[in-house]
């Protein structure tokens, strides 16, 4: 559920200065593998919120569920992602500059947790080569916008600023960049295009399910929403908790899982409908908490289950035949059993308060009738 809400402006300057930046060097990452920036798609022009996949964002992520401890209630990535690829490069004989630096650069995460915010950057470029761009930019500038060249490579220094402000955070950003496109070279960009030719079929029922069923039904809310459109994303390795970005009516990114086979296809619709919701679960828990539950933490726990139960509200109201599966699949996600009643199973695993619950219920009611 996490968002990231980021100016239009800051991410048109960023794009601007990857065009025109100088490259880091080197043939690793997926564009030296020749890979477009949107290697499988089924969206065409005119599409309103079309299904894609983007190798550098799948690439950002994997690095990340290799290196961070996921202690969420609702995971960021799929459970044993990290040891069914330590698997899978065990048998193809692989070791890259990842494996090597993980010590290192977990210390790092582990000093600076705030680092996992970083987990959205990729979602503000377009290709790989472009996100290593700015990064050299960054990096030959120290961090420090007034190094810049013109009014755009301030902006994308600022924007990268915000995530790594100090020193030893940009040379983790510079270690964590290099360890990825050597993983890229020797064994993400292969692997990935394998994982997408698997996956193709799935990736079509996806499609197929949003366009022609679920999203018409949601389309309202998102239109009231400020989210008329954008594009989703299907991420090999996230699982309940997506990634979105929001940059306007018509320019918004939510990343969800991707799942593995067609008959589990409405998983990645699950996740929509949870992303979907997450300004307004943010909103009603923030605007009935006391300064000592966010001081506490437990406001974030609330924000976590308060997505979750807003996105069943939404489906339940939107697309009540999908209810079931979508209580199931969290249930799952956060690894408890269904029971005999799933519903009260379901309530009582994300468990808010009334006040919270009857807010959101009371915001949906007013976007979807359209005041």
């Amino acid at each position: 559920m996490k968002r990231l809400v980021k100016s239009s402006a800051i991410t048109a300057a960023v794009l601007v200065v990857a065009a025109c930046a100088t490259s880091t060097g080197g043939g690793g990452g997926p564009s030296g593998g020749g890979v477009s920036p949107d290697q499988t798609t089924t969206a065409q022009p005119g599409i309103v919120w079309g299904i894609k996949t983007r190798e550098h964002v799948d690439l950002w992520l994997h690095g990340f569920a290799l290196l961070q401890e996921d202690t969420t209630f609702v995971p960021f990535f799929r459970r044993g992602y990290g040891t069914d690829m330590t698997v899978v490069k065990n048998r193809a004989n692989v070791v890259t500059q990842l494996d090597a630096n993980r010590d290192r650069l977990r210390q790092r995460l582990a000093t600076n947790p705030q680092l996992i915010n970083a987990q959205f950057v990729p979602l503000s470029f377009s290709s790989w080569n472009e996100l290593t761009q700015v990064v050299d930019l960054f990096v030959r500038s120290n961090g420090d916008p007034r190094a810049a060249s013109s009014q755009e490579q301030a902006s994308a220094i600022a924007f990268l600023a915000a995530y790594f402000p100090t020193g030893p955070d940009r040379d983790w950003l510079r270690l964590f960049v290099q360890s990825l496109n050597d993983e890229s070279t020797r064994f993400y960009h292969s692997y990935w295009l394998q994982q997408q030719r698997e996956r193709a079929n799935v990736l079509e029922v996806v499609d197929t399910l949003w366009q022609r069923t679920y999203r018409p039904r949601i389309q309202r809310f998102l239109s009231n929403t400020q989210q008329a459109n954008g594009t989703v994303l299907l991420s090999l390795p996230l699982d309940g908790e997506g990634r979105s970005l929001t940059n306007g009516k018509l320019s918004n990114t939510i990343t969800v899982t991707f799942p593995d086979r067609p008959n589990g296809a409405m998983d990645a619709i699950y996740v929509i409908a949870h992303e979907a919701v997450g300004g307004l679960a943010t909103t009603s828990v923030n605007d009935n908490i006391t300064p000592e539950q966010r001081r506490t933490g437990l406001g974030e726990r609330y924000q976590s289950s308060a997505a979750v139960r807003a996105g069943a509200m939404l489906i339940q109201r939107a697309a009540p035949d999908a209810l079931d599966g979508y209580m199931r699949y969290y249930l799952k996600s956060v690894n408890r059993p269904v029971g005999s009643n799933v519903a009260a199973t379901f309530t009582s695993t994300f468990s808010i308060p009334d006040t919270i619950r009857d807010a959101l219920g009371r915001q949906l009611d007013v976007v979807l009738g359209g005041i």
